[in-house]
């Protein structure tokens, strides 16, 4: 990506469904990631989205900066006394020089124009502070559930994934990321959904919404009603789990 390149605002227009649906990490994830941390005075979450990640964090750290370059989507967040949300690129937070003991991007770090992002996090951290990111593929429910899953999301919506895609699919091992890697120990997302549940964490995935806008129909619906017969009733909740790749280092 070159400095140039804008910011591409795949989220905003299912801002409250992201914040309805999308899974939430888990406790252990930020227990492991604020144990790096030099201290836990605070922490910058670029690309928070309407918060998932800042609200982990704020278990462990005394302030989170929580910055998203969707309005729409900070509009979406959960108020806490320890976040301070703030419309901001990730490659110009606003935040002062070396203010943070930690960076963190959930989900969020192949959308960025990385070298001006990496520049901005040597910026803002502190002596031996963390950056970390991580990120999540496709679901893993039953091998029938997930067969049905893989053909819509490479067949049906295959043609509209925008290509960063391929950094969350190749588990962020392709991502350009010029910091000597700390080793975390794997950690896996979970939840459990119901079928009305999945279809709108479905829907706001970025091929779904290009896809419904350029062809005036919502794929997932179809995909549901296929999805029935494996999955159980409309009220069947089935675990989901979503392993998460993680990179960590200290900067």
């Amino acid at each position: 990506m070159t400095q140039s390149t804008p910011f591409r605002d795949h989220f905003s227009r299912v801002s409250s469904g992201y914040a309805a649906f999308r899974p939430r990490y888990p406790a252990l994830l930020f227990e492991r990631l604020a144990g790096l941390a030099p201290a836990r005075e605070s922490v910058w979450d670029c690309g928070t989205g309407s918060g998932q990640a800042a609200r982990g964090l704020a278990e462990h750290f005394e302030t989170v900066w929580a910055t998203d370059a969707s309005a729409a989507q900070l509009d979406a967040a959960l108020e806490h006394p320890r976040i301070h949300y703030r419309v901001a690129p990730a490659e110009a937070s606003g935040l002062p020089d070396r203010a943070v003991d930690m960076v963190s991007v959930a989900q969020a770090l192949h959308w960025f124009d990385r070298p001006r992002f990496y520049a901005e996090v040597r910026r803002v951290l502190r002596p031996a502070g963390v950056l970390a990111a991580w990120s999540y593929d496709l679901m893993h429910v039953t091998p029938e559930v997930d067969a049905l899953i893989h053909a819509f999301y490479t067949d049906t919506i295959g043609h509209w994934w925008p290509p960063e895609r391929a950094l969350v699919e190749a588990r962020y091992e392709t991502i350009e990321f010029p910091f000597d890697r700390i080793h975390v120990p794997p950690v896996s997302m979970e939840a459990e959904m119901d079928l009305d549940e999945l279809a709108g964490y479905m829907r706001t995935w970025s091929a779904v919404t290009r896809y419904r806008e350029a062809q005036g129909q919502d794929p997932v619906a179809p995909l549901i009603d296929a999805l029935t017969p494996v999955w159980g009733t409309a009220e069947t909740r089935r675990p989901v789990r979503w392993p998460l790749a993680i990179l960590a280092a200290r900067v």
